[in-house]
């Protein structure tokens, strides 16, 4: 019995070691991470391999392991950037962006943790000075909005080439323009929707006005002909009809024949 703890002694501290081992060596890398492999005694950053997926990993317990998130992920930002005439402009804007998931050795090596302070960003304001100069106040309010959006969003993309990172959208959320440039530009806008307004009365005013007399030099031309058209003889010849269907009437009356102008019948009623 006196040797039995001789025995189970180093056993026991061998196993309390392999467990501290083992707990320094274990790494569990989450949904939408991976990981970046250092070794201390090797080449540092290992950049010519796949990174570490998600799961349940087990290093040398001196080497480390960096986890980045590899989602798209959405930056907020409020720049303040002047316009073509150097007025001041706020742009409140959202990228989305994540690593690129073959290049992320690279990135931890080049740029590390903090990659989307020292490149992402400048690179997003200084798209949006560039792109924002080229502009009035007025294009930015109205028109030109999804341009400057479009606009930044490629020469962003320009600028984060061969950076290890993607940039998948940029979206313009709000343009801020200093209050006294709001309300001209607002009236301006009021005034020019009067003016279209006014403009399209006075053609559909000009076109009813032209319908008018298309009508009413047909209906002269309709009665010029017809005057044209109607001679004595077929004057008379109607006369005579109406002569006859008026004989064959029961109703009372007298008609003189030949007593009218031209010869044509005149009617005597009761009444």
């Amino acid at each position: 019995m006196e040797k039995l703890p001789k025995i189970t002694i180093p056993a026991i501290i061998t196993i309390i070691i392999l467990i501290i081992v083992l707990a320094k060596s274990a790494v569990t890398i989450g949904s939408g991470q991976a990981g970046v492999l250092y070794k201390t005694f090797d080449n540092g950053v290992v950049t010519d391999e796949s990174p570490l997926g998600e799961g349940f990993h087990i290093v040398a317990p001196w080497n480390k392991v960096f986890i980045y998130e590899v989602r798209q992920q959405e930056l907020f930002e409020k720049m303040k950037v002047l316009s073509s005439n150097g007025l001041e402009i706020q742009i409140d804007g959202s990228a989305w962006y994540q690593p690129i998931y073959g290049d992320l050795g690279k990135l931890h090596q080049n740029l590390g943790e903090n990659y989307l302070q020292r490149v992402i960003q400048p690179a997003i304001r200084s798209a949006a000075r560039s792109v924002v100069g080229r502009y009035t106040p007025e294009q930015l309010y109205s028109s030109k909005r999804d341009a400057i959006q479009d606009e930044i969003f490629e020469e962003t993309k320009k600028i984060l080439k061969d950076q290890y990172v993607q940039l998948n959208e940029f979206l313009v959320r709000d343009v801020t323009l200093p209050a006294t440039i709001k309300d001209a530009i607002e009236r301006k806008l009021r005034q020019e929707q009067e003016s279209l307004e006014y403009e399209f009365r006075l053609v559909t005013a000009a076109k009813e006005a032209e319908k008018v007399i298309i009508e009413a030099e047909g209906k002269a031309e309709s009665n010029r002909i017809l005057s044209a058209s109607l001679t004595d003889k077929i004057l008379q010849d109607k006369g005579i009809d109406a002569t006859m269907k008026l004989a064959e009437s029961p109703n009372s009356k007298v008609i003189v024949i030949g007593s009218g102008d031209s010869g044509l019948p005149i009617i005597l009623g009761n009444q």
